[in-house]
Parts: C-alpha cells; structure tokens; sequence
C-alpha cells in the first residue's frame, strides 16, 4: 500500500489514507494538549491520549518521549536520520496486522521539526475492557483462558520473526469480545537470529514483568510450556 505525505502547517504527516484540512486540524489540536509520559511500568499507554475524530471515528494518539537519564535533558525530541519512530511503529502495525496478529490500526503517523523532531503515532481505539495485568489481578481463571489466545497471537509473532522488544502483560489489552491485542510497538522490527531464540527473548521479557510485578505465576508458566513445546527454547 503506497504511503502519502502531507505537509500541514509545520507538521508532516504519512498514512495510506488522505485527510481533510478539518481532520488534520483536529488532529494537530491533539498533538499540543496530548497528556505527558507515565511512571507505570505495566500501564503501557502512559503517554497515549484518546478522542473523537470527525470522519475516522474513536482514535489514539501516542506521542513518544524518551527514557532513561536523557530523558532528563530532552524529554520529547529525537534527531531525524531515516525514518521517525512514528512511521517505524506505523509500518510495523500494518506487518502485524497483515500477518493475523490483533494489534491497533495504524491510521497516520506525524513528526514536527528536523532535525530534531517531535514524534506521533495515530492508531484506532480497541475497545477494551482492561489490560492482562489487571485482568490476572482481578480474575486469575478468566486470565488463564485468555492467555491461551495470547500463545497463540504470540506464536505468529516469532513465526514471522517479528519482534516486540517490551511484551509484558500490560501492553496485551483483552477486549469485550475476550479478544487479545497487543500494543506499544515501538521499536519492533524483524528478528535475523533462530527462533528459538526469538522465544525465548520473549519468554524472558514475559517472566521478568511477571516476577517483578507479583502477577499470578501462570502468566509465564503457561508460555514458558507452550513455547518450548513448539519452537524449542
């Protein structure tokens, strides 16, 4: 699918789809009172903003900020070389979604500034219920039935060596339908190494969250059974 770029203003925006002076206007509005980033480890949408868009519906809107000690001294700006974080995760979402993984609809991407730049990500809201985390927490057996629908999205995952460097119960959203998505793919991108060992990165990064955090031990039991069966951890 071709990509389109529009200037608007002194924003650039990417999408496969084009849109209305209205739109993008409502869109930038959100950029400028988007909420700041989070503390939440598990949250997964610390830095996310949701609203009502004229003619694309309930949409997302994720802008990025940086971690660790730099975050300090530039919280929001990245240096442009290639393409920004937002149209890496964009392009990514659509990999995912072509491949039969659940994860949000990437509708646009948008950066402002070079070449230091701030980035965006506008994805379609999933109408969810609650994150894995908290569903563990809540309803330990309901859980355990959904994660075999988390296995089974994951296995796609690595099977397409696709890899998601932060897959931890919070960033898996579980919706009305009791269907499983994954979200926060920033920084995916496809995986060279075996993959078994793709599994296990994911195994580790699992169980670590799980530990760290106190969820019920068959978060990580289960994957760690179901994948050592399939791709020989």
């Amino acid at each position: 699918m071709s990509m389109l770029i529009k200037k608007y203003h002194s924003y650039r925006f990417g999408s496969s789809s084009d849109f209305s002076d209205q739109q993008l206007t409502m869109l930038v509005d959100l950029f400028k009172r988007h909420p700041g980033p989070s503390d939440s480890v598990l949250g997964g949408r610390g830095s996310i903003g949701t609203a009502e868009v004229q003619g694309l519906g309930q949409v997302v809107v994720k802008q990025y900020f940086r971690g660790g000690v730099i975050r300090f001294f530039n919280k929001q700006r990245y240096f442009k070389w290639g393409k920004t974080r937002g149209q890496m995760e964009y392009e990514v979402l659509q990999t995912v979604k072509n491949i039969g993984v659940n994860a949000p609809d990437p509708i646009a991407y948008a950066y402002q500034g070079f070449p230091f730049y701030k980035a965006w990500l506008v994805t379609r809201k999933i109408d969810t219920h609650e994150s894995l985390a908290e569903l563990a927490i809540s309803d330990a057996k309901h859980a355990c039935i959904v994660m075999e629908n988390v296995i089974e999205q994951l296995s796609l995952l690595i099977k397409n060596k696709i890899l998601h460097v932060d897959l931890h119960p919070g960033n898996v959203l579980v919706d009305s339908k009791n269907q499983i998505h994954f979200i926060d793919f920033d920084k995916g991108r496809l995986y060279t190494g075996a993959l078994r060992h793709l599994a296990d990165r994911y195994m580790s990064r699992w169980k670590r969250a799980v530990v760290k955090h106190r969820l019920p031990d068959m978060l990580w039991e289960m994957m760690d059974t179901k994948l050592k069966t399939v791709f020989t951890v």
